[in-house]
């Protein structure tokens, strides 16, 4: 064993010990005339300044940095009797990322409908049992309107304090929304219908290949193409007439709800330009509550009988008193006009009258005949079916779907065989002139122009603005 002389701890300068000692004299002092926070945290300061390296180094590590226990801040009893100032200032102060969420109502569930999600997969995904599932449906007959599902659609659930179904709504469209709520009884059904905010707005098109094609790029829905085919569809024959260079213009009316387009209304004015020759409808209500269309002088667009009875269709053989019958083969006048289009296309009475058969005629399978008046008939032929509560001896009104197209009788495809006769005489349905309807009454002529004119007048503007920017 060996004898080791300890070490004798560091000297300092007499001079550094001497300024301690003064220092610590005036520190003291101090203490004891001014108690304040600011001199504590000098005396902090002092008191690492005065330590070795190594002792700096193991408080760094084992301690908290000093400056957040300064002040009264770092004292127990300011917390206390600051509590509620301090709580609330720590809130406001710490970083949103710590806050918590605020959750909805706690019972609040929403689920949107996926492909392949059925109500019971739904229910499943909130929580709710199997059963609860046939206990709605089988609480209302209209809750089974929740079954349609449509993808995209969402489903909003409100469970009570026991988790369980509370109230189930839905919107279906952009205007229509459903709801279950529970009662004592069991379920009650709601439908909200929303009321959108109607105004106008214009399209303009020209034809390049098609009428359908040049109205969807113009805007339109096949819905609003076929009603412009349908008020124009006494003077143009939208079968044959129309031809590359032919151009619209249509006012119509425009739903809108929270900023969004949800639907159209009616068509307010529409023109067509056909060959190099315009035509304008206007759609006005008389004093009595009847619509109609009219000219811009006012003249009735409804005529007794409408020029196809088919829209859209394709004329495969036009009227001929030589034609070679494409079964028979052999020589037979065709006394009306074929109408190809696919089969169940449905097919619009010409005009008014009374149904003289619904039924078969020999070659020309299932036929319609209808009598307008004393001087007029229609003839339907190779129809596939016809359409509910056609028969004989019944009214129709013009435009009515009366059938729709199928190949019976002696038809090598679908089309619609159309006949027309004049006091029993078969004539060209594509060439006869049809009579007028009544123009407008001269006691509402000045009505009808106050809103008409306004409707044409904005055809020509929005039309003038849109060439205008086009030449730019």
């Amino acid at each position: 064993m060996t004898n080791e002389t300890p070490k004798a701890p560091p000297l300092y300068p007499k001079s550094h010990l001497l300024a301690a000692s003064g220092i610590a004299a005036l520190l003291s002092l101090a203490l004891l005339v001014f108690p304040s926070s600011e001199v504590e945290a000098k005396k902090t300061t002092l008191s690492l300044e005065l330590e070795s390296p190594a002792e700096q180094l193991k408080d760094e590590s084992n301690t908290a940095p000093l400056v957040q226990t300064q002040g009264d801040q770092g004292s127990p009893f300011a917390q206390i009797d600051g509590a509620d100032t301090n709580t609330e200032q720590a809130a406001q102060e710490a970083p949103a990322t710590e806050k918590k969420p605020e959750a909805k109502e706690p019972g609040h569930r929403e689920v949107t409908v996926a492909r392949g999600d059925t109500l019971s997969t739904l229910f499943a995904k909130v929580g709710l049992p199997a059963n609860a599932v046939h206990d709605l449906l089988a609480s209302n007959k209209q809750a089974k309107q929740f079954s349609q599902l449509k993808h995209g659609q969402v489903l909003q659930f409100e469970l009570d304090k026991d988790g369980e179904l509370a109230s189930l709504h839905s919107k279906v469209s952009n205007l229509e929304t459903i709801r279950l709520t529970k009662t004592a009884k069991g379920y009650t059904f709601d439908r909200e219908i929303s009321k959108p905010v109607v105004r106008t707005a214009y399209a303009h098109g020209v034809i390049k290949s098609s009428l359908s094609a040049s109205a969807q790029r113009a805007g339109l829905s096949h819905s609003m193409t076929m009603d412009m085919a349908k008020v124009l569809g006494y003077d143009i024959d939208f079968a044959q007439d129309i031809r590359p260079g032919d151009e619209f213009d249509v006012v119509y009316e425009q739903k809108v709800m929270d900023g969004k387009v949800v639907g159209t209304g009616n068509i307010l004015s529409a023109r067509f330009t056909n060959r190099g020759k315009t035509y304008t409808a206007v759609r006005y209500t008389n004093k009595q509550g009847n619509t109609s269309y009219y000219t811009a002088d006012g003249n009735s667009l409804r005529k007794a009988f409408i020029r196809t009875p088919v829209d859209f269709a394709r004329i495969s053989s036009r009227f001929s008193a030589g034609r070679k019958h494409p079964i028979l083969n052999k020589i037979r006048a065709h006394k009306g006009v074929d109408y190809a289009a696919p089969r169940g296309t449905p097919i619009k009475a010409a005009g008014d009258g009374r149904i003289e058969l619904a039924g078969r005629r020999g070659g020309y399978g299932n036929t319609v005949i209808i009598a307008h008046g004393n001087s007029y008939k229609t003839l339907y032929g190779h129809m596939q079916g016809f359409a509910k509560g056609i028969k004989t001896g019944s009214n129709v009104k013009q435009g009515q779907i009366i059938g729709y197209i199928g190949t019976t009788g002696l038809s090598t495809g679908p089309h619609l065989h159309y006949e027309f006769q004049v006091n029993g005489v078969h004539v060209d349905p594509l060439s006869q002139k049809v009579p007028m309807a009544d123009p407008i009454a001269k006691n509402e002529r000045q009505r009808f122009l106050q809103q008409s004119q306004p409707l044409i007048a904005r055809m020509d503007q929005e039309k003038a603005t849109m060439l205008a920017a086009n030449k730019r």
